[in-house]
């Protein structure tokens, strides 16, 4: 579904507090759907797996649905599958065509382990989920976190990967869920901002926010995250048995008042660096909005911080 600058700008400046609880109460009824679906699968099976590209919500969704559930009786645990990365063995890891190492592989992910994990969890036994220490990239040796699904519990494996084939051929009766922000914007029939640089702006602001990574660095991999996207992602997509658009038509107006000094300071010389480039021009397209009109619940709370849920 697509957006028109107008109607977005109209409401922002008309009722600010008003518009942005009505965006999310239409995202909450799309969780409301999710579990809907996901209850109905459980006699299936009480695995759950939850893709998305970069910058879709992927974590907050998650949390979203395991609330969703709680509130019917059913026990909800998420898992990211960042816990499942190969220790990283820089001779046999995968590598991007220019040479670098390419994290966005899902050779990089323990399929073997995941799918052993899967049936165990099916089959009522005990796993321990692997702890991955990313500043030494490095799965660690000692430290696990137990996990047995009891009558009316789930597990949610949220994670770029989680519908690639060798887990849901693997594992077909699990339910499948993908998010991604697929909506644009637009002046009448005019482009005026893409669902992928939705994506690129809440990712710029969180990795400053919450990873101690500067603009620079975050869009000098956007080249590789976009690639990996359509090697590793998107060829799966229609695996998922429910699909979930993440935009929300006033985050543009919010997410600007972060993102603008950020993308003043593209670096010339990256890949993709002229359509970066369009997307600062973009931002004054749209009415500003406080962030104080954002409820703590908020998806883009995930990436400008102030929210209810820890990630």
């Amino acid at each position: 579904m697509d957006y028109q600058l107008k109607d977005i700008n109209d409401a922002v400046l008309h009722d600010p507090e008003a518009y942005a609880r009505a965006c999310d109460d239409g995202y909450q009824q799309k969780v409301v759907k999710a579990a809907d679906l996901i209850s109905k699968n459980m006699n299936s099976s009480p695995i759950v797996l939850l893709s998305g590209p970069s910058g879709s919500g992927k974590t907050t969704m998650a949390l979203k649905i395991q609330e969703e559930l709680n509130r019917r009786g059913i026990r909800a645990h998420t898992i990211s599958l960042d816990k499942y990365f190969r220790t990283l063995n820089v001779e046999t890891a995968p590598h991007t065509p220019d040479g670098e190492l390419d994290y966005e592989s899902p050779e990089c992910l323990d399929m073997d382990l995941l799918n052993e994990h899967f049936s165990m969890l099916s089959e009522g036994r005990e796993i321990r989920i692997p702890h991955f220490v990313f500043a030494e990239q490095r799965r660690s040796e000692t430290k696990s976190t137990p996990l047995k699904l009891e009558k009316n519990e789930i597990a949610i494996f949220e994670g770029i990967h989680a519908l690639n084939d060798d887990i849901t051929q693997v594992h077909p009766e699990a339910f499948k869920l993908y998010v991604s922000a697929r909506s644009n914007i637009r002046d009448g029939d005019k482009p005026v901002f893409k669902g992928t640089w939705m994506r690129l702006t809440r990712r710029v602001v969180r990795d400053l926010n919450f990873r101690g990574a500067d603009a620079a660095f975050t869009l000098s991999l956007w080249a590789n995250v976009r690639r990996g996207e359509k090697l590793y992602i998107s060829p799966f997509k229609d695996r998922a048995d429910y699909k979930f658009d993440s935009t929300l038509p006033y985050e543009v107006c919010v997410l600007k008042q972060y993102a603008k000094p950020l993308f003043e300071k593209i670096p010339p010389e990256i890949d993709r660096v002229d359509e970066l480039k369009r997307i600062l021009p973009a931002f004054e397209e749209f009415a500003d909005m406080d962030d104080k009109y954002v409820l703590p619940n908020a998806l883009i709370r995930e990436f400008i911080g102030g929210g209810s849920y820890k990630y």
